[in-house]
């Protein structure tokens, strides 16, 4: 705890942690004091002026050092001007006047001066309605200005920042707070001031344009119209905007999030989702959210929602009743027992999960993840303590991230890594090629692919790093699967696993085992005893399949050989896919935004989302129609409500007992006070009305007998001479459903390529940009080279979801290049 000081605000007695800045402890007491450049989550600058205020200080005698005494009080001494809040500390004894007159002089001289040549566009301006400019002008401002209208400026008003941010400069005051948050925050300075006084513009100072995956973040904190995002410019009125609370379905993070709703006209008057938008929780995103998640929400819109069920009937799909539909399911699974199979990925929901497992393990049938990556039995015995907040990390405590790019896996994790590296935390990043986060480890290990295994046991082995990472105070392991499939993945968890237990960093809050998953729920899948297989097109050849929230004939040509030859396919899916098209059944399944539920994060955080728009069509939950499809088969499973499937799954899982959706829904004070009543000190992010999440206790912590299976020892692929190590990493932006549906994110996507060391590029005779066929394990594909000094020689690097479907390393060939 940090040392805590008195002072007095407007005659208010306030205690403050030392340190705090003037305008952040009047803040905590609840006193406002109007701000513009200062916000809780960057450094004070004290460029707007704002937040003037009168400041006296304790008098000290010079040779004593003691306070100067007067009436058995200290003497306090007033500057004869007024200081900003934002730059001042708090110290003992301090007394701070807001309201003066000097004071509210001070303020209202500043918003005049902002206004001079701000134009009067609040009926058109997207920020009218939450905006501070608007808000401070009203509360603070003269009633009129002393200016001329003829000496205003005139700038453009829709300059493209990058492809997702678009300035308007007549609107801009130059508080830098976007400047500052990608520079302080991000840790990517892309943003800058150019010319001065008042010609002073912002300006990107990247190629390609505010070349950033947290730009969106920008539009929250800017105080006023300045900065707008192309999906939602022009979009709607903040005022006609109804709030949900969410969780981003993007990556394992489980960021916490608003979707902002209204009833459009251009929608035949449904409501629909028109922003996503922050919502606070400290331990999890802050105040913050990745591009990815604040714009790809778009994939639960559009024509091809599936909205009926729909049977094969004489080679075609045709619209059917649910009880027909189901019915016709269960017949095909009754009749292939045996061989029943259930595939279902971590895009769904625990219920979803819950329910799809109790009707494999009944049936007898197979229940199987949708993933490339292993390891989350691990998790379970390892993961995480109960507790864990990264944002609590620094000096003293360690992080190593191995097989992993966090950036372009899961950008809030990067960004709180980050943060923690800044605040002096030993960051240990090993990888067999350079990546972001780089830059703000202490220390780099590059190691061969196939050598993930041997440099977790060199932690074992004395050295600098290792000593330093067993000597830590907290320590904790991200492990990704760059470069891994299944097995690989699997035998580096448990690595992981033996170096966490034996440097006993298990057990405790931020200290721990991290997957850095594929999919939003990969780990809630594990939790309810989902597994991945190393060889899913053998697992479902010949078999009766039922497939929820996965295209695997999309994804790879080899699964979709594999379908051909199943012997009944069922499709539960929200949209159209390949896999929906070649299905004897398809049953059309509700969006996260249509329904509430919950997931498990990966720092295994259970939390809850809610239902934001009606359901498209006849749709309807996973989890009822996989409690109807049983019912035919004679299982009987609930399907009345989320809320019903989620209690008897606390009382049937270990892990989640005595959890239930009011526990989900409890909030805690965090810090900074962020909230909607005013968006000019913490911008517009929504505060946490919702709930927190629970976080489940790992077998280490909860007392339990921790037996971390011995790790499995397979030779690393080497290529022979004429061959290629192909290897996997995940993107960001793929060409996943989720992610080409929002057609402006297009720039971001890029093409399908092939990434190898120029050398490589030599030794084979391609050039950089020219297409070539590789060839690997049954698939054949044909991709432009790019030349990247980043990769190992004799490497292929395969960007996953981009399509060439790779799904752990493999040797392959090049045949040389293809004609244009």
């Amino acid at each position: 705890m940090s040392k805590q000081v008195n002072l007095t605000i407007n005659g208010k007695q306030v205690t403050a942690p030392e340190g705090m800045t003037v305008a952040d402890a009047a803040k905590l007491a609840g006193i406002d004091i109007p701000v513009f450049c200062h916000h809780p989550k960057l450094e004070p600058v004290g460029m707007c002026r704002m937040c003037l205020v009168e400041i006296g200080r304790p008098m000290r005698d010079r040779n004593t050092g003691q306070f100067v005494m007067e009436n058995g009080q200290p003497k306090i001494q007033f500057m004869p001007k007024l200081e900003t809040a934002c730059t001042n500390r708090v110290e003992e004894g301090l007394v701070v006047l807001t309201t003066t007159e000097k004071a509210v002089d001070g303020q209202r001289g500043t918003v005049e001066f902002l206004l001079t040549s701000h134009p009067l566009d609040c009926p058109i301006c997207d920020k009218g309605g939450e905006c501070p400019l608007q808000n401070l002008t009203m509360a603070h401002g003269p009633g009129k200005s002393r200016f001329n209208y003829n000496e205003k400026q005139h700038l453009d008003k829709m300059i493209p920042l990058g492809e997702l941010i678009y300035l308007d400069r007549e609107r801009c005051i130059q508080c830098a707070r976007c400047i500052r948050f990608q520079d302080e925050v991000a840790g990517e300075a892309v943003l800058g001031f150019d010319d001065r006084g008042r010609y002073t513009q912002i300006i990107s100072v990247s190629d390609p344009g505010f070349d950033s995956v947290f730009s969106g973040n920008t539009t929250d904190i800017c105080p006023v119209g300045a900065l707008t995002t192309t999906d939602f410019r022009f979009g709607a009125r903040p005022w006609e905007l109804d709030a949900q609370a969410s969780i981003c379905t993007q990556c394992p993070v489980g960021c916490n999030t608003t979707l902002n709703i209204r009833r459009e006209a251009k929608a035949g008057g449904e409501v629909v989702v028109k922003r996503v938008m922050p919502r606070q929780n400290e331990e999890v995103n802050e105040i913050w959210l990745c591009d990815k998640g604040r714009f790809t929400y778009h994939y639960t819109e559009g024509k091809e929602r599936l909205t009926k069920p729909m049977v094969r009937r004489d080679g075609k799909l045709a619209r059917a009743s649910w009880d027909a539909a189901t019915k016709f399911a269960a017949e095909k699974f009754n009749a292939h027992k045996k061989d029943f199979v259930v595939l279902a990925s971590g895009r769904l929901s625990n219920e979803d999960l819950f329910n799809l497992k109790s009707l494999a393990d009944t049936a007898g049938g197979e229940a199987i993840l949708y993933s490339d990556m292993g390891g989350g039995e691990l998790t379970q015995l390892v993961g995480v303590g109960a507790g864990t907040n990264l944002g609590r990390m620094g000096k003293g405590d360690a992080i190593l991230v191995i097989a992993s790019d966090l950036y372009e896996e899961a950008p809030i994790w990067w960004l709180r890594v980050k943060q923690a590296a800044d605040r002096g935390a030993t960051l240990i990043v090993a990888n067999p090629r350079t990546t972001k986060l780089d830059r703000f480890a202490k220390y780099h290990i590059h190691y061969a692919y196939g050598d993930e295994i041997k440099t977790i046991h060199d932690f074992g082995k004395k050295s600098r790093i290792s000593d330093e990472f067993a000597k830590a105070k907290n320590a904790v392991i991200f492990y990704g699967s760059e470069g891994l499939g299944v097995n690989g993945t699997s035998a580096l968890a448990s690595a992981c696993a033996v170096l966490l237990k034996e440097s006993g960093h298990a057990g405790n809050a931020n200290n721990g085992l991290i997957g850095v998953w594929q999919r939003a729920n990969d780990q809630g899948a594990f939790e309810i005893g989902f597994r991945p297989v190393p060889n899913l097109e053998k697992a479902l050849k010949g078999k009766a399949v039922y497939i929820a929230g996965a295209d695997p004939v999309g994804d790879d040509p080899n699964l979709a050989k594999a379908l051909e030859s199943a012997k009944f396919v069922a499709v539960q899916e929200l949209r159209e896919t390949a896999t929906t098209e070649i299905a004897d059944v398809v049953l059309p399944a509700q969006a996260f935004t249509e329904r509430e539920g919950t997931f498990v994060s990966g720092e295994r955080r259970v939390q809850r989302y809610h239902a934001a728009v009606a359901p498209k069509g006849d749709s309807k939950p996973d989890y009822a129609i996989t409690a109807m499809l049983a019912k035919q088969m004679g299982v009987i499973l609930q399907g009345t409500s989320a809320t019903v499937v989620f209690d008897i799954l606390s009382n049937s899982v270990e892990a989640f007992n005595e959890l239930s959706y009011d526990a989900l829904a409890q909030v805690r004070e965090q810090w900074p006070i962020v909230g909607r009543s005013d968006m000019y000190y913490g911008g517009t992010t929504y505060e946490n009305t919702k709930g927190m999440g629970v976080q489940l206790l790992p077998m280490a912590q909860a007392g339990g007998t921790v037996r971390i299976p011995k790790v499995r020892k397979e030779a690393a692929l080497r290529p022979k001479e004429k061959e290629l190590l192909a290897v996997p990493a995940n993107k960001l932006y793929d060409l996943g459903v989720t992610v080409r549906t929002a057609g402006f994110l297009d720039g971001r996507i890029g093409e399908m390529m092939i990434s190898m060391h120029p050398s490589t590029a030599k030794k084979f005779g391609v050039e950089d940009g020219r297409k070539v066929k590789i060839s690997f394990d049954g698939v054949s594909a044909e991709a432009p080279v790019r030349l990247d000094e980043t990769v190992a020689s004799g490497v292929a690097l395969i960007r996953r979801g981009m399509g060439i479907a790779i799904h752990e390393p493999v040797i392959a060939k090049i045949g040389g290049r293809v004609k244009s």
